[in-house]
């Protein structure tokens, strides 16, 4: 079984997720991959059984540029695979996760879940993350 772990950062705490979400996928037996959004390449990550996608919210809770463009490229390709969210935010309450959540299930993806996390990840957030991982 293959995960892809694709994200976007600007303070590294979504790094921090993603990094604990590899963590997550390698522990439950996946044979996982990460990337950057600027540097992820599209049909790889759509061949995963398990796609992991992580942003920070940016401007007026918005997806982080690369990683709008990146998912703009796959959305039309989710359907039937599962794709799992996280990311960070600093203000708000994390509406760009809910928004990102319903594109996700509008392009027909069976959604394994999400995580947020405000400012730099907790332990918990990170815990949540793995276990997300490990769908």
């Amino acid at each position: 079984m293959k995960a892809a772990i694709v994200y976007a950062t600007t303070t590294e705490n979504t790094e921090r997720l993603a990094g604990a979400a590899l963590e997550g996928a390698r522990a439950a037996g996946y044979e996982a991959s990460i990337a950057t959004a600027d540097s992820a390449d599209a049909s790889e990550t759509l061949s995963a059984d398990l796609i992991l996608l992580g942003s920070p919210a940016m401007g007026a809770e918005q997806l982080e540029d690369s990683m709008e463009s990146f998912f703009s490229e796959i959305e039309g390709s989710l359907s039937g695979k599962k794709v799992g969210l996280f990311g960070s935010y600093d203000w708000g309450d994390g509406q760009w996760l809910s928004d990102w959540e319903e594109r996700v299930k509008n392009a027909g993806a069976d959604f394994a879940g999400s995580v947020k996390s405000q400012l730099s990840p907790d332990e918990e957030a990170l815990e949540a993350v793995k276990k997300l991982a490990g769908k």
